[in-house]
Formats: structure tokens, sequence, C-alpha cells
């Protein structure tokens, strides 16, 4: 990470669908919103209340964008880490505008409410092309035949 980045982590849910699209060049891009809704004990009433929702639109690249994709789905409790980015722009009136958008660098399916089963996607090279070598661990037989890794 670059020196004066915002890291930032947020858990919460999907608000739809990630939408999966691709650059001229063909690189994959995956953007999606997590709603995260702060939730409280009121022990007065002894009932949970709801905070103000934050809404983060997010932006996954590459086999990332690919991955979140084939992976999740609205109402999915995720938790997503990465930095924030301003997008600054002027609309059609010429006023100009700013947003907050997070540029993913991991995600996954938060497991607090739910489980999950995880499937390794197969080794890709710099420009996201299967490299047809197998698994990304190391599975080959121990040297001496038996079956402990060498480690």
């Amino acid at each position: 990470m670059a020196m004066g980045e915002t890291p930032i982590t947020v858990t919460g849910n999907l608000t739809s669908d990630p939408e999966l699209k691709f650059t001229a060049s063909g690189a994959a891009m995956a953007k999606f919103t997590v709603a995260s809704t702060p939730r409280t004990y009121d022990r007065e009433s002894s009932q949970y209340r709801d905070g103000t929702s934050m809404f983060m639109r997010c932006s996954a690249w590459r086999h990332l964008a690919e991955h979140v994709a084939e992976s999740l789905t609205k109402g999915m409790r995720v938790i997503v880490s990465g930095r924030l980015r301003q997008l600054d722009w002027q609309n059609d009136q010429g006023e100009n505008r700013s947003m907050l958008v997070m540029e993913v660098d991991d995600i996954g399916p938060s497991l607090t409410f739910a489980t999950a089963t995880v499937a390794k996607s197969a080794p890709r090279n710099n420009a996201g092309k299967p490299t047809g070598g197998g698994d990304v661990w190391n599975t080959a037989p121990a040297p001496d035949g038996g079956e402990n890794p060498p480690f």
C-alpha cells in the first residue's frame, strides 16, 4: 500500500448482485455496494435499534472481480477490505461533484451468521489467464514417498 492511502474495512450486506464489466483492454471490473448499519441494544426497551445506514460503493478488478461476480449475491453479508478513493467529475450542468469509493483489495463472506465452502481457483498469470500449472499449493508427494509434506 502506498504512503498516504486510506485503508478501510467494512462489514455489511450487498445491496444487489455485483455487476461485472470488462474494459476495452479486457480487464474485468466488478461494481457493487455494501450497506453497513450499526445496531445497538436499548436496555430501556429491551430491543435492538438500527442506526443510520452507510452505503459504500466498491470496485474490484481483474481476477478478484470475476471471483466476486461468481461467488457473491444480493443480501450476502461480507467483509470488505480496501482503500478509499475520491472520484471527482462535472455533471452536465457544469457543477463539480465527488464521491468516495472503495477500491477492494480483499473480500469474503462473513461467517457470523452463515457458513461457506471455499474452492481454490486455478493459478493465473499477470494477464489473468490460467497458467495451466495445477494447484496453487504444493501437492506433490513428499520426497521420502510418505504422506507428510516437506516442511
